[in-house]
């Protein structure tokens, strides 16, 4: 996981984020502390499957809790504007197990 020097430097940048439970969270990140407890802005999540197209439920202000963040990472955001989510095929996270 992302340090919170690692953090510092993605405020105001869009990041992604993997949750314990399996869901994949886009958004803003705006702010965070030191329990790595986030706050995302024009956020939005990224529901995949095997029949059809990424679904991208939009969530706006939204808080993670840092016990529930299994992997923070940036956004490449020119890549990820050239993929065509309603042709993505994938099946979904599972939850971490411990």
């Amino acid at each position: 996981m992302a340090t919170t020097t690692g953090l510092e430097s993605l405020v105001d940048q869009i990041i992604s984020v993997i949750t314990n439970d399996g869901r994949n969270i886009v958004g803003v990140l705006k702010g965070f502390d030191q329990a790595t407890n986030i706050i995302l802005d024009e956020s939005h999540e990224r529901v995949f499957s095997t029949k059809e197209g990424v679904q991208q439920l939009v969530l706006g202000l939204y808080i993670i809790r840092g016990d529930n963040i299994g992997v923070i990472g940036e956004l490449d955001e020119e890549l990820d504007a050239s993929l065509d989510f309603s042709k993505l095929r994938a099946h979904p996270l599972k939850p971490v197990v411990h």
